[in-house]
Protein backbone atom coordinates (compact mmCIF):
# COMPACT_ATOMS: atom_id res chain seq x y z
CA UNK A 1 0.00 0.00 0.00
CA UNK A 2 1.87 3.05 -1.21
CA UNK A 3 1.92 5.98 1.07
CA UNK A 4 0.73 4.24 4.13
CA UNK A 5 1.37 6.40 7.10
CA UNK A 6 2.92 4.72 10.29
CA UNK A 7 -0.26 3.97 12.19
CA UNK A 8 -0.39 0.30 13.46
CA UNK A 9 -2.87 -0.83 11.68
CA UNK A 10 -3.81 1.19 8.24
CA UNK A 11 -6.33 3.76 7.30
CA UNK A 12 -8.45 2.66 4.87
CA UNK A 13 -11.56 4.75 3.68
CA UNK A 14 -14.32 2.67 2.16
CA UNK A 15 -16.01 5.00 -0.36
CA UNK A 16 -19.80 4.15 -1.54
CA UNK A 17 -22.80 5.44 -2.23
CA UNK A 18 -22.35 8.49 -4.21
CA UNK A 19 -24.72 10.30 -6.61
CA UNK A 20 -25.58 7.70 -9.46
CA UNK A 21 -28.32 5.98 -10.82
CA UNK A 22 -26.16 2.73 -8.87
CA UNK A 23 -26.14 4.24 -5.51
CA UNK A 24 -27.83 1.79 -3.59
CA UNK A 25 -25.78 -1.16 -5.55
CA UNK A 26 -22.51 0.64 -4.33
CA UNK A 27 -24.13 0.75 -0.70
CA UNK A 28 -24.91 -2.94 -0.99
CA UNK A 29 -20.99 -3.35 -2.25
CA UNK A 30 -19.00 -1.13 0.06
CA UNK A 31 -20.95 -2.36 3.45
CA UNK A 32 -19.79 -5.95 3.29
CA UNK A 33 -16.24 -4.77 2.15
CA UNK A 34 -15.98 -3.03 5.33
CA UNK A 35 -16.50 -5.60 7.75
CA UNK A 36 -14.48 -7.83 5.78
CA UNK A 37 -11.44 -5.04 6.78
CA UNK A 38 -12.48 -4.56 10.09
CA UNK A 39 -12.36 -8.46 10.41
CA UNK A 40 -8.64 -8.45 9.26
CA UNK A 41 -7.90 -5.36 11.38
CA UNK A 42 -7.74 -2.43 9.54
CA UNK A 43 -9.14 0.90 10.94
CA UNK A 44 -12.36 1.73 8.49
CA UNK A 45 -13.87 4.65 8.09
CA UNK A 46 -17.06 4.18 5.78
CA UNK A 47 -17.96 7.14 3.46
CA UNK A 48 -20.89 7.66 1.39
CA UNK A 49 -19.59 10.19 -1.12
CA UNK A 50 -20.75 13.23 -1.51
CA UNK A 51 -20.16 17.20 -2.70
CA UNK A 52 -17.62 17.83 0.47
CA UNK A 53 -16.13 14.43 -0.48
CA UNK A 54 -12.44 16.35 -1.21
CA UNK A 55 -12.85 18.15 2.16
CA UNK A 56 -13.66 14.76 3.80
CA UNK A 57 -11.12 12.99 2.66
CA UNK A 58 -8.56 15.43 3.29
CA UNK A 59 -9.76 15.49 7.18
CA UNK A 60 -9.96 11.82 7.53
CA UNK A 61 -5.96 11.33 5.98
CA UNK A 62 -6.63 8.09 4.98
CA UNK A 63 -3.47 5.21 4.40
CA UNK A 64 -5.75 4.33 1.32
CA UNK A 65 -9.06 4.59 -0.35
CA UNK A 66 -11.37 1.10 -1.34
CA UNK A 67 -13.40 2.49 -4.35
CA UNK A 68 -17.23 0.54 -4.05
CA UNK A 69 -18.66 3.34 -6.13
CA UNK A 70 -20.72 2.25 -9.04
CA UNK A 71 -21.54 3.88 -12.04
CA UNK A 72 -20.82 7.79 -13.06
CA UNK A 73 -18.63 9.95 -10.88
CA UNK A 74 -17.23 7.16 -8.99
CA UNK A 75 -16.32 4.77 -11.50
CA UNK A 76 -15.52 6.85 -14.73
CA UNK A 77 -12.52 8.39 -13.36
CA UNK A 78 -13.83 11.75 -11.79
CA UNK A 79 -12.97 10.22 -8.21
CA UNK A 80 -9.87 9.29 -9.54
CA UNK A 81 -8.65 12.44 -10.75
CA UNK A 82 -9.98 13.92 -7.29
CA UNK A 83 -8.06 11.34 -5.28
CA UNK A 84 -4.58 11.86 -7.44
CA UNK A 85 -4.82 15.76 -6.74
CA UNK A 86 -5.40 14.95 -3.27
CA UNK A 87 -2.34 11.83 -3.22
CA UNK A 88 -4.52 9.32 -1.65
CA UNK A 89 -3.56 5.91 -2.93
CA UNK A 90 -6.39 3.60 -4.59
CA UNK A 91 -8.16 0.32 -5.40
CA UNK A 92 -9.15 -0.33 -8.97
CA UNK A 93 -8.71 1.48 -12.30
CA UNK A 94 -6.82 4.93 -12.59
CA UNK A 95 -8.39 7.74 -14.41
CA UNK A 96 -7.64 7.25 -18.23
CA UNK A 97 -8.71 3.19 -17.89
CA UNK A 98 -11.86 4.53 -15.72
CA UNK A 99 -12.81 6.53 -18.54
CA UNK A 100 -12.26 4.72 -21.20
CA UNK A 101 -14.11 1.63 -19.99
CA UNK A 102 -17.49 3.62 -18.90
CA UNK A 103 -17.65 4.97 -22.92
CA UNK A 104 -19.08 1.47 -23.75
CA UNK A 105 -18.57 2.85 -27.71
CA UNK A 106 -14.64 3.67 -26.54
CA UNK A 107 -14.01 0.24 -24.86
CA UNK A 108 -15.39 -1.40 -28.62
CA UNK A 109 -12.89 1.26 -30.12
CA UNK A 110 -9.92 -0.35 -27.94
CA UNK A 111 -11.62 -4.08 -28.17
CA UNK A 112 -10.98 -3.93 -32.05
CA UNK A 113 -7.56 -2.67 -32.00
CA UNK A 114 -6.71 -5.09 -29.34
CA UNK A 115 -7.88 -7.74 -32.20
CA UNK A 116 -11.08 -8.45 -29.96
CA UNK A 117 -14.15 -9.69 -31.40
CA UNK A 118 -17.85 -7.21 -30.93
CA UNK A 119 -20.31 -7.02 -32.31
CA UNK A 120 -22.19 -3.91 -34.27
CA UNK A 121 -23.31 -0.81 -32.72
CA UNK A 122 -23.73 2.68 -32.96
CA UNK A 123 -23.90 6.08 -31.02
CA UNK A 124 -27.83 7.86 -32.29
CA UNK A 125 -29.22 10.58 -30.68
CA UNK A 126 -32.53 9.12 -28.26
CA UNK A 127 -34.93 10.66 -30.41
CA UNK A 128 -34.14 9.60 -33.75
CA UNK A 129 -34.63 5.64 -31.58
CA UNK A 130 -37.74 6.55 -30.30
CA UNK A 131 -39.37 7.87 -33.93
CA UNK A 132 -37.92 4.78 -35.73
CA UNK A 133 -35.62 2.00 -35.48
CA UNK A 134 -32.04 2.72 -36.35
CA UNK A 135 -30.45 -0.46 -36.85
CA UNK A 136 -32.47 -3.88 -37.72
CA UNK A 137 -34.06 -5.33 -35.30
CA UNK A 138 -32.95 -7.15 -33.19
CA UNK A 139 -30.87 -4.57 -30.88
CA UNK A 140 -30.40 -3.51 -27.65
CA UNK A 141 -30.39 0.10 -26.04
CA UNK A 142 -28.91 1.62 -23.30
CA UNK A 143 -26.91 4.72 -22.08
CA UNK A 144 -23.21 4.74 -23.24
CA UNK A 145 -22.17 5.52 -19.67
CA UNK A 146 -23.90 3.45 -17.10
CA UNK A 147 -23.65 0.42 -15.68
CA UNK A 148 -25.64 -2.37 -13.63
CA UNK A 149 -27.79 -2.64 -16.78
CA UNK A 150 -29.29 0.64 -15.71
CA UNK A 151 -31.49 1.49 -18.67
CA UNK A 152 -31.84 -1.07 -21.45
CA UNK A 153 -33.96 -1.70 -24.09
CA UNK A 154 -34.05 -4.76 -26.14
CA UNK A 155 -36.44 -4.62 -28.95
CA UNK A 156 -37.34 -7.97 -30.56
CA UNK A 157 -36.87 -9.07 -34.20
CA UNK A 158 -40.83 -9.07 -34.11
CA UNK A 159 -41.14 -5.21 -32.61
CA UNK A 160 -44.02 -3.69 -34.08
CA UNK A 161 -42.07 -0.33 -33.75
CA UNK A 162 -39.09 1.41 -31.90
CA UNK A 163 -38.69 1.23 -28.36
CA UNK A 164 -40.23 4.05 -25.88
CA UNK A 165 -37.39 5.04 -23.98
CA UNK A 166 -38.09 6.98 -20.68
CA UNK A 167 -37.34 10.23 -20.43
CA UNK A 168 -34.50 10.24 -18.40
CA UNK A 169 -32.29 8.42 -20.95
CA UNK A 170 -29.83 10.08 -22.52
CA UNK A 171 -29.03 12.75 -25.12
CA UNK A 172 -27.39 10.26 -27.47
CA UNK A 173 -27.52 6.42 -26.64
CA UNK A 174 -25.68 3.38 -27.75
CA UNK A 175 -27.69 1.19 -30.21
CA UNK A 176 -26.21 -2.21 -30.28
CA UNK A 177 -26.95 -5.58 -32.27
CA UNK A 178 -28.56 -8.17 -30.51
CA UNK A 179 -25.60 -11.57 -29.61
CA UNK A 180 -27.64 -14.03 -28.98
CA UNK A 181 -26.51 -17.20 -26.79
CA UNK A 182 -25.39 -17.28 -22.92
CA UNK A 183 -23.82 -14.69 -20.90
CA UNK A 184 -20.37 -15.43 -19.88
CA UNK A 185 -18.11 -13.30 -17.33
CA UNK A 186 -14.48 -13.20 -16.22
CA UNK A 187 -12.31 -11.69 -14.00
CA UNK A 188 -9.21 -10.65 -13.62
CA UNK A 189 -7.47 -9.78 -10.40
CA UNK A 190 -3.43 -8.05 -11.00
CA UNK A 191 -2.51 -10.22 -13.62
CA UNK A 192 -4.71 -13.16 -13.43
CA UNK A 193 -7.69 -14.09 -14.70
CA UNK A 194 -9.91 -15.89 -11.94
CA UNK A 195 -12.46 -18.36 -13.89
CA UNK A 196 -15.76 -18.40 -15.82
CA UNK A 197 -19.22 -17.83 -15.21
CA UNK A 198 -21.90 -18.86 -16.76
CA UNK A 199 -24.83 -16.44 -15.89
CA UNK A 200 -28.17 -18.15 -16.19
CA UNK A 201 -31.55 -16.18 -16.07
CA UNK A 202 -35.50 -16.63 -16.85
CA UNK A 203 -34.64 -13.60 -19.13
CA UNK A 204 -32.97 -10.91 -19.83
CA UNK A 205 -29.67 -10.68 -17.29
CA UNK A 206 -31.13 -6.97 -15.91
CA UNK A 207 -30.58 -4.85 -12.69
CA UNK A 208 -32.93 -7.23 -10.76
CA UNK A 209 -31.50 -10.47 -12.16
CA UNK A 210 -28.23 -8.75 -11.17
CA UNK A 211 -28.83 -7.92 -7.31
CA UNK A 212 -32.13 -9.53 -6.91
CA UNK A 213 -31.44 -12.75 -4.74
CA UNK A 214 -32.55 -15.46 -6.83
CA UNK A 215 -32.72 -12.79 -10.05
CA UNK A 216 -29.77 -15.37 -11.78
CA UNK A 217 -28.02 -18.42 -11.00
CA UNK A 218 -24.43 -18.85 -11.51
CA UNK A 219 -22.25 -21.63 -12.42
CA UNK A 220 -18.73 -21.74 -12.30
CA UNK A 221 -16.85 -23.24 -13.59
CA UNK A 222 -18.99 -22.83 -16.47
CA UNK A 223 -20.22 -25.69 -18.09
CA UNK A 224 -18.49 -24.72 -21.67
CA UNK A 225 -15.92 -26.34 -23.99
CA UNK A 226 -12.18 -25.86 -22.83
CA UNK A 227 -11.85 -23.75 -25.72
CA UNK A 228 -14.19 -21.07 -24.78
CA UNK A 229 -12.89 -21.55 -21.65
CA UNK A 230 -9.61 -20.30 -22.54
CA UNK A 231 -10.88 -18.37 -25.23
CA UNK A 232 -12.38 -16.05 -21.93
CA UNK A 233 -9.92 -16.15 -19.66
CA UNK A 234 -7.35 -14.86 -22.46
CA UNK A 235 -10.05 -12.10 -23.84
CA UNK A 236 -10.44 -10.68 -20.65
CA UNK A 237 -6.56 -10.51 -19.77
CA UNK A 238 -6.30 -9.03 -23.08
CA UNK A 239 -9.01 -6.26 -22.29
CA UNK A 240 -8.04 -5.84 -18.88
CA UNK A 241 -4.32 -4.91 -20.66
CA UNK A 242 -6.12 -2.52 -23.66
CA UNK A 243 -7.77 -0.93 -21.97
CA UNK A 244 -5.03 0.14 -19.06
CA UNK A 245 -6.92 -1.56 -15.73
CA UNK A 246 -5.37 -1.94 -12.41
CA UNK A 247 -6.43 -4.21 -9.54
CA UNK A 248 -9.78 -5.74 -10.31
CA UNK A 249 -11.81 -5.83 -13.85
CA UNK A 250 -14.59 -7.87 -14.93
CA UNK A 251 -15.04 -8.74 -18.89
CA UNK A 252 -18.53 -9.76 -20.00
CA UNK A 253 -19.38 -11.95 -23.09
CA UNK A 254 -22.07 -13.52 -24.91
CA UNK A 255 -21.52 -16.66 -26.21
CA UNK A 256 -23.87 -18.50 -29.55
CA UNK A 257 -22.89 -21.98 -28.79
CA UNK A 258 -23.95 -22.52 -32.54
CA UNK A 259 -20.89 -21.28 -34.08
CA UNK A 260 -18.21 -21.94 -31.76
CA UNK A 261 -15.43 -20.04 -30.66
CA UNK A 262 -16.67 -17.61 -33.86
CA UNK A 263 -19.98 -17.35 -31.42
CA UNK A 264 -18.09 -15.42 -28.53
CA UNK A 265 -18.23 -11.66 -28.03
CA UNK A 266 -17.42 -9.14 -25.45
CA UNK A 267 -19.82 -6.96 -24.54
CA UNK A 268 -18.19 -4.94 -21.56
CA UNK A 269 -15.36 -4.24 -18.79
CA UNK A 270 -16.39 -3.63 -15.18
CA UNK A 271 -13.11 -1.47 -13.76
CA UNK A 272 -14.97 -1.68 -10.53
CA UNK A 273 -17.15 -4.66 -10.36
CA UNK A 274 -19.84 -5.29 -7.49
CA UNK A 275 -18.95 -6.83 -4.23
CA UNK A 276 -22.99 -7.71 -3.20
CA UNK A 277 -23.84 -10.52 -1.39
CA UNK A 278 -25.23 -11.70 -5.19
CA UNK A 279 -21.94 -10.02 -6.72
CA UNK A 280 -19.88 -12.14 -9.52
CA UNK A 281 -15.99 -11.31 -8.80
CA UNK A 282 -16.32 -12.36 -4.92
CA UNK A 283 -17.82 -15.59 -6.12
CA UNK A 284 -14.65 -16.23 -8.85
CA UNK A 285 -12.31 -15.21 -6.26
CA UNK A 286 -13.91 -17.85 -3.56
CA UNK A 287 -14.11 -20.35 -6.22
CA UNK A 288 -10.19 -20.09 -7.31
CA UNK A 289 -9.25 -20.36 -3.44
CA UNK A 290 -9.49 -16.49 -2.59
CA UNK A 291 -12.13 -15.71 0.60
CA UNK A 292 -14.26 -12.69 0.33
CA UNK A 293 -11.33 -10.74 3.71
CA UNK A 294 -8.31 -11.95 1.26
CA UNK A 295 -9.98 -10.41 -1.77
CA UNK A 296 -10.53 -7.54 -0.36
CA UNK A 297 -7.66 -7.04 1.65
CA UNK A 298 -5.66 -7.84 -1.55
CA UNK A 299 -7.24 -4.67 -3.00
CA UNK A 300 -6.17 -2.53 -0.47
CA UNK A 301 -3.06 -3.67 -0.57
CA UNK A 302 -2.75 -3.21 -4.29
CA UNK A 303 -3.97 0.61 -4.05
CA UNK A 304 -1.06 3.42 -5.39
CA UNK A 305 -1.61 6.66 -7.22
CA UNK A 306 -0.25 6.85 -10.86
CA UNK A 307 -2.63 4.48 -12.12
Amino acid sequence: MAGQSSRTSPKVVVLMGGPSAEREVSLSSGKPCAAALRDRGYEVVEVDAGPDLASVLASEKPDAVLNCLHGRWGEDGCVQGMLEWLGIPYSHSGVLSSALAMDKQRTKDVYIAAGLPVVKSIIAPASDVRARHVMQPPYVVKPNNEGSSVGVYLVHEAANGPPQLSHDMPADVMVEAFAPGRELTTTVMGTRPLGVTDIITEGWYDYDAKYKMGGSRHVIPADVPTEITELCLDYAVRAHNALGCRGVSRTDFRWDEDKGADGLILLETNTQPGMTPTSLTPEQALAAGISFGELCAWMVEDASCHR
